[in-house]
């Protein structure tokens, strides 16, 4: 992080000896032809230069038949998430922890057929790209000119000019910083690789979302009483300007919004509730209370945070303080609490931590092993998130 982190690409060979995929091709292929995974199909037509080539892009879900043959080459499949469906992508990404939750991503997986690629592109976030079968050959380059193909429906670097070229093997690991061009593609047969992605989201897009979410929260207790506050103008004069708006009905609207973000900790608590939001395909399986002598663990979709004041959890927020936020903070860190630490909360808590098995967020783990005790096996259910 000191070194490389934001600066600079970095090369490291064998940074995961012995890895596996954490899905085989036909496992991948299953996933991608479900409505409930974000899938890419890209293929490639023509030889030579990537600007020279014909691309066409289809989103999932992708039946096998929607797929070209094995023999050809020049196409890949891209499933977005995998974390949040196969428990070997989950712990993969768990390895990339070292970066603040709120900014890690997911793991994403592409498999081609040889030659198959996306294209010289750049990415707006840090990428860690995991070799984890097969070979594939990477070029990449500043580009600070680039210029993006028109009428392409992928974003193809029309004028790319690389400076270093590897060929990746299964354990090999490339780094990319934000904005580093780069074109990957399958060599000597088909090959799988992992990426680890970050989130880098806009100043606009989190100023727009936590002030929804601001909104949503913003309660008068007068405004439900027999006499809610109002807008009254009892000193206003006849106008010849109808049309204009007074100021002093924007005086008032503007001192809602300031009592609003004035609020101790409501921009934090909006800002949290966006940043631990699940992604649209996530659903929850209804789960049973938590055992006795169990343990809990995040379920792989769960995504949770903290300040100094709050904790949050799948898009809601909660105000915790004393031993009880020390614990959350620790289950939100480690995704998981043992048994003696669940056998440590309060009663609110204790609480709390059940029906958050019981929406399915949390999954109740062995004392010896920390393994879900039961596979869940459910119909999907409803989320039904509780605030406290």
């Amino acid at each position: 992080m000191q070194r490389w982190w934001h600066r600079r690409p970095l090369l490291v060979r064998q940074a995961w000896p012995g890895v596996q995929p954490p899905v085989d091709r036909r496992a991948l292929f299953e996933l991608a032809a479900s409505d409930e995974v974000e899938s890419r199909l890209v293929v490639r037509s023509g030889e030579g230069v990537a600007s020279e080539a014909s691309w066409r892009l289809a989103r999932g879900p992708l039946p096998r038949k929607s797929l070209p043959a094995l023999k050809q080459g020049g196409w890949t499949v891209l499933v977005q998430g995998l974390n949040l469906h196969v428990p070997a992508a989950a712990e993969m990404l768990n390895r990339f922890r070292f970066v603040p939750q709120a900014r890690l991503d997911d793991l994403m997986i592409s498999w081609a057929a040889e030659g198959g690629g996306v294209g010289p592109h750049f990415d707006s976030y840090d990428v860690f790209l995991i070799q984890v079968a097969g070979k594939r050959r990477w070029r990449i380059g500043r580009n600070p000119d680039a210029r993006l193909m028109p009428d392409m429906p992928v974003k193809i670097i029309e004028n790319f000019e690389f400076e270093e070229e590897w060929v990746l093997e299964p354990g090999d690991m490339l780094y990319l910083p934000p904005g580093w061009a780069h074109d990957g593609d399958a060599v000597d047969g088909e090959c799988m690789t992992c990426s680890a992605g970050f989130r880098s989201p806009h100043r606009t897009e989190l100023v727009r979302e936590s002030l929804l979410r601001l909104a949503d929260a913003v309660e008068d207790p007068r405004d439900e009483g027999p006499r809610p506050v109002v807008y009254r103008d009892p000193k206003q004069a006849a106008t010849p300007t109808p049309g204009r708006i007074p100021g002093e009905l924007q005086a008032f609207a503007a001192e809602g919004l300031l009592k609003a973000l004035s609020e101790p900790g409501a921009l934090d608590r909006a800002l949290g509730e966006y940043l631990s939001e699940p992604k649209s395909l996530v659903h929850f399986e209804i789960g049973e209370p938590l055992p006795e002598g169990c343990g809990v663990a995040l379920d792989a979709r769960s995504c949770m945070l903290y300040d100094d004041r709050h904790v949050f959890l799948n898009g809601e927020s909660w105000r915790a303080a004393g031993k009880d936020a020390a614990m959350l903070r620790r289950l939100a860190d480690a995704r998981c609490l043992s048994a003696a630490e669940v056998a440590k909360a309060s009663a609110a808590l204790r609480e709390q931590l059940d029906l958050w098995v019981e929406d399915g967020w949390l999954q109740p783990v062995m004392q010896s092993a920390m393994q879900p005790v039961v596979q869940a096996d459910h119909e999907p259910g409803k989320r039904r998130g509780r605030r406290t």
